[in-house]
């Protein structure tokens, strides 16, 4: 309970801090707004990158194990086929 109410008392002060900063700031308002919104813009263009750089990253490697996955299966062919080939030539020379 000491840790909830520890928490609770951060998040007050930092809520109470940011709106004191907003109230005195230096700045007009619409200059605030502005630099708020162009910060916020900065930061979802960031994420917007970092996801489609993860889904990249995951494309490539599910198109890796396809391809593993499909040779996998051309070389379990090709031994099939092989061991068929011997067992009608040992069934042939029988």
């Amino acid at each position: 309970m000491k840790l909830g109410r520890l928490l609770l008392g951060l998040a007050s002060g930092a809520a109470a801090g940011v709106a004191a900063g907003l109230l005195f700031a230096p700045k007009k308002g619409s200059e605030t707004r502005k630099q708020i919104a162009d910060t916020t813009n900065d930061y979802v263009s960031d994420a917007k990158g970092k996801v489609e750089s993860a889904k990249n990253s995951l494309e490539h490697k599910l198109d890796s194990l396809k391809a593993k996955k499909n040779s996998m299966t051309a070389d379990n062919k090709v031994e099939e086929a092989a061991y068929d080939a011997k067992a009608k030539v040992h069934k042939a020379i029988s």
